[in-house]
């Protein structure tokens, strides 16, 4: 299939006369190196706002100049205060001001930009933290009514869920608390006054919950066990009890590394989400984006963007927000062995030896 941009993005945001939208990108600056990668991005994110300029004049719709930003260093943390936009500006107010904002980024700007959502009725979001132009032949490409099947399968599967159990190929098992909680779907359509969630990350594809993060008083988390890592090329095992990661196992640098990292903020620990990734047509690189969306994979850090309860002001410090994907999708040096969603009406199978037995 020839991938075609403007019929991409009218797919996907169908954006009606009247509409304002706001293209935006991060930019390095001062410790944080710039990439090949992350110019192309920064590219990329040119051409995207110039065919949503020329989709416009058709549609009668308005697409505002690139917006750009000093990069924040790290995923999950809230934008800065001002950017450039023919001129600096308020990042406040250019988001407030429009109606669709895409973001092209390094670091993912995903939960920042659901705070908007929330504020605002007419305005929804697409995040593209990593996004790489070889994806156009990838999970961009894909049939994304076949991906909206798949995830409103695992949706439905997950309702009522009082429990997720992972048992990976290396041996270890956790079981994840879904207690409390709703799932969500990012299935690729963001239509003006989508209900339910109204931001996206693109290449799309999966249904996320977050586990319960034991915020009812009296009721701990019972989210437990062992998640395995692989951490250049050496193997980690990551006790978790109650939601949170308490210990590190191994005697190696990078285990002491990971060790001192979630001591040096212990919201680092939270087990901010668990997901099924359901686009057949990604493939696992190593970029975090496009992995996610070929299988399972869970995050660690910052949950309120996703319906949790861990936010910007559970960190010690802003500069310390986190919120870290770790996949296990057919590819990844780890699998998922076997994923059994438990509820009160039994146990339903999803996921053995690494393939989905649900679609």
């Amino acid at each position: 299939m020839i991938f075609n941009l403007r019929n991409l993005l009218t797919d996907v945001f169908d954006p009606q006369k009247g509409e304002i939208v706001l293209v935006a990108c991060d930019v390095p600056h001062g410790n944080i190196a710039d990439t090949p990668q992350w110019k192309d991005r920064r590219d990329l994110a040119a051409e995207w706002r110039e065919t949503f300029e020329e989709l416009g004049r058709a549609r009668g719709f308005e697409t505002r100049p690139l917006l750009t930003y000093a990069a924040t260093g790290s995923h999950g943390a809230d934008l800065p205060a001002q950017g450039m936009q023919s001129g600096q500006v308020p990042i406040d107010r250019a988001l407030t001001e429009c109606t669709l904002a895409v973001f092209l980024t390094e670091f993912s700007a995903t939960a920042p930009l659901d705070a908007y959502c929330k504020k605002k009725e007419d305005f929804r979001a697409a995040s593209l933290p990593g996004l790489e132009r070889r994806m156009e032949k990838s999970a961009l490409a894909a049939d994304y009514r076949e991906v909206a099947r798949r995830c409103n399968i695992l949706g439905k599967l997950l309702e009522g869920a009082e429990s997720l159990e992972v048992r990976f190929s290396t041996g270890h098992e956790c079981k994840f608390d879904l207690r409390f909680r709703k799932a969500e779907v990012d299935d690729g359509f963001l239509p003006r006054f989508k209900e339910g969630d109204r931001i996206i990350n693109l290449p799309s594809g999966e249904t996320f919950i977050v586990p319960y993060e034991g915020e009812r008083p009296g009721e701990p988390s019972r989210t437990a066990g062992r998640l395995p890592v692989e951490v250049n090329g050496e193997l980690l095992i990551l006790q978790v009890e109650r939601n949170k990661i308490e210990r590190v196992q191994g005697k190696s640098r990078e285990a002491e590394r990971l060790r001192d990292y979630f001591a040096a903020d212990p919201a680092r620990s939270n087990i901010a989400e668990v997901a099924f990734g359901c686009n057949e047509s990604a493939v696992v690189t190593g970029n975090v984006l496009e992995d996610e969306k070929a299988g399972f994979h869970w995050a660690y850090g910052r949950s309120n963007h996703l319906g949790g309860t861990v936010g910007v002001e559970s960190f010690k410090k802003p500069e310390n927000v986190v919120h870290q994907d770790t996949v296990y999708a057919k590819g990844n040096p780890i699998q998922v062995a076997e994923a059994v969603i438990v509820s009160k009406t039994g146990r339903q199978l999803v996921i053995r030896d690494g393939a989905y037995l649900v679609f």
